[in-house]
């Protein structure tokens, strides 16, 4: 799951993406309205926390420009001021939730799986696939009665090769869900490496993953779908 944080508080922005980077999550930091702009004309993401406050200008106009366009991407609007007021405000023009500075870190990431939730295309607790079995919400995997030990980026391949089965997931789409804009020092084969080891985790069962040149990757069973 891939996160855009917009927000120009230092100490507070590296706290957000410490967390939700340990939960798991890929994360995006813009300082300011003018990069948030930038980074989503060239990336999609999961869900966006947006502030309000920012230097050149109101997050709102961030958030007006995204629903006039059709883009409906979860937005979790962040802001000091609270008054009964601006959370209407924020929600009438589209945001999907709202959270009141302080708060706790963890609420926080409960509130943006909780949103992803919503907003995928498949609403089940678990998928299974032949032996494989997934639980999405805490992105635990069990192999037949054995249960899969798996990292965190392996975690989140697979993540995004099962909400996709059966269709083919480009290199490109899955290194933007493994690694942020930090992590350009990180080459796409890295890709490889973690379906290699996915492959070996699947070794032997009914579960493959395919490859076709050019195209991506599936995962579906092993004598096709």
């Amino acid at each position: 799951m891939r996160i855009l944080l917009v927000e120009d508080a230092q100490d507070l922005a590296e706290g957000v993406i410490a967390h939700l980077t340990r939960a798991g999550l890929v994360c995006d930091l813009a300082k300011s309205l003018e990069t948030a702009r930038d980074c989503c004309a060239v990336q999609r993401y999961d869900a966006i926390v947006l502030d309000i406050n920012l230097p050149d200008g109101s997050g709102l106009e961030l958030l007006r420009n995204m629903r006039a366009t059709k883009d409906r991407t979860p937005v979790l609007m962040l802001t000091a001021l609270v008054s009964v007021d601006d959370r209407v405000q924020a929600l009438d023009q589209g945001a999907d939730d709202y959270l009141g500075k302080p708060f706790d870190q963890r609420e926080l990431e409960a509130r943006l799986r909780a949103l992803v939730r919503r907003e995928a295309a498949d609403k089940h607790e678990a998928i299974e696939l032949g032996s494989l079995r997934y639980l999405l919400r805490d992105r635990r995997a069990t192999l037949g009665e054995r249960r899969l030990d798996l990292t965190r980026r392996e975690a989140m391949m697979l993540d995004v090769l099962i909400r996709h089965r059966g269709q083919y997931v480009s290199k490109s789409r899955l290194y933007d869900s493994l690694y942020s804009f930090d992590d350009a020092d990180v080459g796409v084969n890295a890709i490889e490496l973690y379906i290699a080891r996915l492959r070996k985790r699947f070794a032997g069962s009914d579960v493959a993953i395919t490859t076709q040149r050019g195209v991506g990757y599936r995962i579906g069973l092993a004598d096709g779908i």
